[in-house]
């Protein structure tokens, strides 16, 4: 294990289990408390966990690198939902309100990988320091949610062009992620590089809090552009709150 994953203070894992849990139960909620879901996303966060914790991220040298299996499976799963008539009925079902509010987690996602940067196990362009504005989504999430659809201050154009904005924002950190990392395919960070990844608890960012981020401004989009989901301030008062807060 590279010294700077043995010498990390234990807040900052204990940060990122907790982010992992935000996201996962905002997923859960989005997904109106589906038992099912919880339970296959539990059971990736178990494969992934036991593969964090064994080193079989560590392997840098294969092609294609084992690290990519930790985006491309979830990428597979999102893609199959999207072209599928199952999977497009569950997309739509989704509640957009929550997705909204899921991007939350991309604040104390960034405070990680800052604190990751400090102690030497990622690169500072995947901080707010370098390359990596993402925490912007983050920390405007709440007043998208509250204008769009609470206050509904906010019209589906506005919604679409944050959605839009902020899935770049996350595509170009993924992208520095990957070719941050140590495999065949690095090109950037080669003095400090995206260690972080190989090993647990952090595996969990691409296998599952990027992914889930991702799909909800996938389906965001989707929903804005073809389905009515933006309830006016009556309905949303009526139902959706009481159901979020509870």
């Amino acid at each position: 294990m590279p010294h700077a994953m043995e010498n990390l203070p234990a807040y900052i894992g204990i940060t990122f289990v907790f982010t992992t849990g935000l996201t996962v139960w905002l997923f859960y909620r989005a997904a109106h408390e589906s038992r099912r879901v919880l339970g296959l996303v539990l059971l990736w966060l178990l494969v992934q966990g036991v593969a964090g914790l064994s080193g079989f991220y560590t392997a840098t040298n294969t092609l294609p690198p084992f690290f990519l299996l930790m985006v491309g499976l979830p990428m597979l799963a999102i893609a199959t939902l999207f072209i599928t008539t199952r999977g497009q009925a569950f997309l739509k079902g989704l509640r957009i309100e929550v997705l909204m509010l899921l991007h939350i987690v991309r604040v104390p996602v960034e405070l990680v990988l800052y604190w990751l940067y400090l102690h030497g196990a990622v690169p500072e362009l995947m901080t707010f320091e370098g390359r990596n504005w993402d925490i912007l989504s983050g920390l405007s999430a709440p007043a998208v949610f509250y204008f769009g659809f609470v206050n509904k201050r906010l019209g589906r154009k506005a919604l679409l062009a944050w959605n839009f904005i902020c899935l770049g924002l996350l595509v170009a950190i993924v992208v520095n992620a990957v070719l941050s990392a140590p495999s065949p395919f690095q090109q950037f960070a080669f003095s400090q590089p995206n260690v972080a990844i190989q090993y647990f608890p952090f595996v969990w960012l691409p296998a599952c809090v990027v992914p889930l981020a991702l799909m909800a401004h996938l389906v965001s989009i989707r929903q804005l552009l073809h389905d009515a989901v933006v309830p006016n301030k009556a309905q949303w008062a009526n139902s959706h709150v009481a159901s979020v807060t509870n």
